[in-house]
């Protein structure tokens, strides 16, 4: 199970202006990163949407964290670019029909042990701040 590359992106791309500290043009971003220019813009736009990143035009542009780096998780940046983590469809997706037979088999089992899991890789994640990746 791995997360998307988006989101290993976007994590790169927090971590990258939590480093600097300051604002950063959008190619400086992509270059320290290794992440294409359109690509490092196209999350930064679902960053800038989530509340996470500031966008700035015109001269002397470019992106900077909305908030301090030890109020940004690594599950908030997950979140923002994939939407909230479940290890299951049943348990993320509303129109999931399971195609377990109910009747025979009660509450699904399995839907309990993906609830308990996905809350605990959410915990762990929502943990880790920013601030305490920085040296």
């Amino acid at each position: 199970m791995h997360i998307t590359l988006e989101s290993d992106y976007a994590v790169r791309i927090v971590y990258c202006l939590a480093q600097n500290g300051g604002r950063m043009e959008a190619a400086a971003i992509a270059e320290q990163t290794g992440v294409t220019l359109r690509f490092s813009l196209k999350i930064l736009r679902k960053l800038v949407a989530g509340g996470l990143v500031k966008s700035y035009k015109g001269a002397g542009g470019g992106y900077e964290l909305a908030k301090a780096p030890d109020e940004i998780s690594l599950y908030e940046v997950i979140e923002q670019v994939e939407g909230p983590y479940a290890i299951s469809r049943c348990l993320s997706e509303e129109d999931y029909t399971c195609n377990r037979n109910r009747q025979t088999c009660g509450v699904c089992k399995f839907n309990r042990i993906y609830a308990e899991i996905s809350e605990t890789v959410t915990r762990r994640l929502e943990g880790i701040k920013f601030g305490d990746l920085l040296d």
